[in-house]
């Protein structure tokens, strides 16, 4: 069964340059802000505001906070399936990789595969599937087996030969924290994560993501106002150099800041006690134009596309794997 399904990685460089592929899941961060009349000028900012941070956080032997710049490369995959002699190819998981110029050393460090994580599947999962299962129900509930498809391949994935070819550590992923949870500092502080929080329960992503075989951490690093959420598998604390774990906060955190404004370019920072708020107006805007509302729309109309071309054409061989992996 698992022949019949192989993946393929394309790789496209991040830079003031970059145009969306057609294969592109359009509500992607980078994709968003690759479009519009101020397309170049919002990758120009937001690749400054990566740079910028990051040298912030890797302060040491850096006096004029301008050591380092940091390189992205989107990393598309897609899944081929084998049906009766004929190969059909799916975009099923969009990721960012970071690399690490040194101009002091002219050296270039690879940092952390993973970061901001697209998928047309999820789009499907969330804006699709479970629209249809709550609808006129009383009570909000998830489907049997929800997010186990997903989750499925991505682990097969990760831990294929393709992936091990072409990245030495396994996958950090970056996300914001749930807006409809609370969350509480432990007293752990980290030298670059920051301090660590802890929530009251897991959120919906939460489960979604360990269905991946991912689990959650949150920190608040130096001089941000908002805990991030790290979904990783092994050690977070000992597997990533400080380096790494900073080419991904500095990434992460300067998408969040553009895209939720409200919880990660706040005016004042969380406190011991913490329930982010997209209504609270107490922010600042960044210089970069994004459609937030247009972004819910796309995601809606992506999880169709992917029911439509991928869920309902090989639904029996995709439900036949699924159950069969072994991982």
């Amino acid at each position: 069964m698992n022949n019949k399904f192989t993946f393929k990685i394309k790789s496209l460089r991040f830079d003031e340059n970059y145009n969306p592929s057609q294969s592109t899941r359009i509500t992607t961060n980078f994709a968003n802000l690759a479009r519009g009349e101020k397309r170049q000028e919002n990758l120009r900012n937001a690749l400054v505001m990566i740079d910028n941070r990051f040298n912030s956080l890797a302060h040491w032997d850096n006096p004029k906070s301008d050591r380092y710049a940091v390189e992205l490369d989107i990393i598309s995959v897609e899944l081929n399936i084998e049906n009766e002699g004929n190969g059909n190819a799916f975009p099923v998981i969009e990721i960012l990789k970071t690399n690490i110029i040194d101009k002091k050393t002219n050296e270039r460090i690879e940092g952390i595969v993973g970061n901001n994580f697209s998928s047309y599947v999820r789009d499907y999962d969330f804006s699709v599937l479970l629209s249809l299962h709550n609808k006129d129900k009383k009570q909000f509930t998830i489907p049997d087996n929800f997010g186990d498809l997903h989750g499925n391949i991505f682990k097969q994935f990760v831990n294929s030969d393709i992936y091990k070819d072409n990245f030495k550590k396994s996958p950090v992923i970056c996300l914001s924290v749930s807006s409809k949870n609370v969350y509480h500092r432990t007293g752990n502080e980290h030298p670059v994560l920051g301090i660590e929080y802890q929530q009251d329960e897991a959120s919906l992503t939460d489960h979604y993501f360990n269905k991946m075989g991912l689990e959650a951490r949150y920190f608040m690093p130096a001089n941000s106002v908002a805990p991030l959420a790290f979904y990783f598998t092994g050690d977070l604390l000992s597997d990533y150099t400080n380096l790494e774990l900073i080419s991904t906060i500095s990434t992460m955190e300067t998408f969040q800041k553009i895209y939720r404004p409200e919880i990660y370019n706040a005016n004042s920072a969380a406190g011991k006690c913490y329930q982010p708020s997209l209504n609270q107006q107490d922010y600042s805007l960044t210089r970069i134009v994004y459609d937030r509302e247009e972004r819910s729309q796309l995601a809606i109309e992506q999880g169709k596309f992917t029911e439509e071309k991928f869920i309902k054409p090989f639904q029996t061989i995709l439900e036949q794997w699924s159950a069969n992996s072994v991982l």
